[in-house]
């Protein structure tokens, strides 16, 4: 299963799901004066779900196919069991699309995959700033609602596995990136005088984040939904998914501000520009020198951060070691993650199926 389905495919089925959820029915059930607003939603729901490496999904079918390989039962299962897969998979993505969306509006980024984020496209379809951040709001929170609902229908009368924990581990995924949000939130507001109490907090943030629905859910889902005990399944996913979803955000970055931008499509040193707190930021400040550390914190403090800011922050962070620091921390945490792979799954095939997909979350020069 993991290895026959594509992105393109991914993507197709990405766009059937989200068309059938955003319809609005038969003809005239929306007034003709508000029509053009649900047109426009439905065609940022649909530009914002474009693009994406499809990471989770595939890590979702990759898992399948890995429990397909133990599991006891999966024999049993009819072969529109596949195809819920699909769904369950797709519907991660959905979900991810809203939390980019909602994060977006959070952050006021005006771009999103190199095209306007979600409110700013809203806003000019409009003509009203106010507009476009409400409805992307709402459109947020329809996606969300889209993916719960697809997850559900997919682990309901399918042939999957399980489908009261798939139901509840869905849930729980979106419960946690609801509260990494909010912690994340509140990180941005910690002192940069206590850089290990940052770089604590940060990690902690990565955990609910971006570890919650980019690796941990993934891998649940999908060994759950072939036939493993949900509990294994659960430990197995938390065991590997954990350091590599930290390990994900960490190596993301990093790229930000050692990357190409002609291969990772942004500039570096965004984050910088934008006064993100980061561990990398933090790293910087616990080995800097006095001078050093009041140049960091006086840079990130300031309203804006422009050229010659960027650089020498970029300067600092390789001077102090945090560059160096990062690229250790990321080997660490995916040494973490390869040998969970080894403990949890007994059958040698499903651990290579599991690990080419595990494989594609940090890039190998810094694995």
């Amino acid at each position: 299963m993991s290895t026959s389905v594509d992105n393109r495919t991914i993507d197709r089925r990405i766009e059937e799901l989200t068309n059938a959820w955003m319809a609005t029915g038969e003809p005239g059930c929306v007034d003709a004066a508000l029509e053009p607003t649900m047109r426009a939603l439905r065609g940022q729901a649909a530009a914002s779900n474009a693009g994406g490496k499809r990471l989770r999904a595939r890590l979702a079918l990759a898992a399948y196919g890995t429990g397909i390989s133990v599991a006891p039962i999966a024999a049993e299962q009819p072969a529109q069991a596949h195809g819920a897969m699909l769904d369950l998979a797709c519907a991660i993505e959905i979900h991810q699309t809203s939390a980019l969306i909602h994060d977006d509006l959070i952050d006021d980024s005006p771009l999103r995959r190199g095209r306007p984020s979600a409110h700013a496209a809203l806003g000019e379809a409009t003509g009203s700033e106010s507009s476009g951040n409400g409805l992307a709001l709402m459109l947020g929170n329809m996606l969300a609602t889209a993916a719960a609902s697809i997850a559900v229908n997919a682990l309901t009368g399918h042939g999957l596995a399980n489908p009261g924990a798939g139901i509840s581990a869905f849930l729980a995924m979106q419960r946690a990136i609801e509260i990494g949000q909010s912690l994340d939130l509140a990180a941005e507001g910690l002192p940069l005088e206590e850089p290990e109490r940052l770089a604590s907090a940060s990690l902690n943030v990565f955990a609910w984040k971006t570890a919650s629905y980019t690796t941990i859910a993934p891998i649940m889902l999908g060994l759950a939904a072939s036939g493993v005990d949900p509990d294994h399944a659960k430990a197995a996913a938390r065991a590997i998914g954990l350091p590599l979803g930290v390990a994900f955000q960490l190596a993301d970055d990093l790229l930000d501000v050692t990357g190409d931008p002609a291969r990772t499509g942004k500039p570096v040193g965004g984050d910088i520009r934008e006064g993100k707190r980061t561990v990398l930021l933090a790293d910087a400040l616990m080995r800097a020198d006095e001078p050093e550390r009041r140049t960091l914190i006086a840079m990130y403090q300031a309203p804006r951060r422009g050229d010659d800011e960027v650089r020498e922050a970029l300067a600092l962070f390789a001077s102090t070691g945090a560059i160096d620091a990062s690229r250790k921390r990321i080997r660490s945490l995916w040494n973490r993650a390869d040998k969970a792979i080894d403990t949890a799954i007994a059958d040698a095939s499903g651990r290579a199926t599991l690990r080419r997909a595990c494989l594609a979350f940090v890039p190998g020069s810094l694995r």
